[in-house]
């Protein structure tokens, strides 16, 4: 069973639909006892890092989401939810992230005529072995919208970056976590692929 995250954030319906083409057993919970039984996690999300802190705090699912990365199940942050992993965003100052990972998320700079948020199609530059991109080109296309962007601590457990005047860690993993800063439910096939090879995993 595959637990989506429900913490009133954006963009859930979608990753549902995702997964269910693929034949995932897919649930949409904020139910401890669901979260928990679950193979696969996943944390979707758009909208503002500080009221997205303030709702699964609100809901306490900061404490089921370190509890499910402790017990090793596989978990998967899309967009907003890679950025809620790390320990800050420029976004909201003082807000402290869940700080499952190390790192900061920071504001995209203004450059000459990139126009922000960032919506659209990159390609990434894949590396270090990402479990996620498996069987796919070393640059595949995915489909982006943000204007923040992750930088990582440390670089080993970064997977995929994309250029949008500055170079963003656009993929993450250490062990079972897992994180993209583009949408893979929207991202057409190359999308799909990695939907199942973390479905895989």
């Amino acid at each position: 069973m595959i637990a989506i995250l429900d913490y009133d954030a954006g963009n859930i319906k979608s990753v549902e639909k995702a997964c269910d083409r693929l034949g995932g057993d897919t649930i949409v919970t904020r139910d401890f006892s669901e979260i928990r039984k679950a193979d696969h996690v996943i944390l979707p999300g758009v909208g503002s890092f500080g009221d997205a802190m303030d709702h699964l705090k609100k809901y306490e699912l900061d404490k089921v989401v370190k509890e499910v990365v402790e017990n090793n199940t596989p978990f998967l942050g899309i967009c907003l939810g890679l950025q809620l992993l790390f320990e800050s965003s420029e976004e909201t100052s003082g807000v402290e992230g869940l700080g499952i990972l190390k790192g900061r998320v920071k504001r995209i700079p203004e450059s000459g005529d990139l126009k922000i948020p960032h919506i659209g199609w990159n390609d990434l530059t894949l590396q270090n072995n990402g479990r996620l991109f498996k069987g796919l080109d070393k640059n595949p296309y995915v489909y982006f919208v943000h204007s923040y962007y992750l930088e990582a601590d440390d670089p080993n457990i970064v997977k995929a970056t994309t250029e949008y005047g500055v170079t963003i860690h656009a993929s993450v993993e250490r062990d079972n976590v897992f994180a993209c800063q583009f949408h893979p439910e929207k991202s057409s096939d190359v999308g799909l692929t990695i939907l199942k090879n973390f479905m895989e995993i």
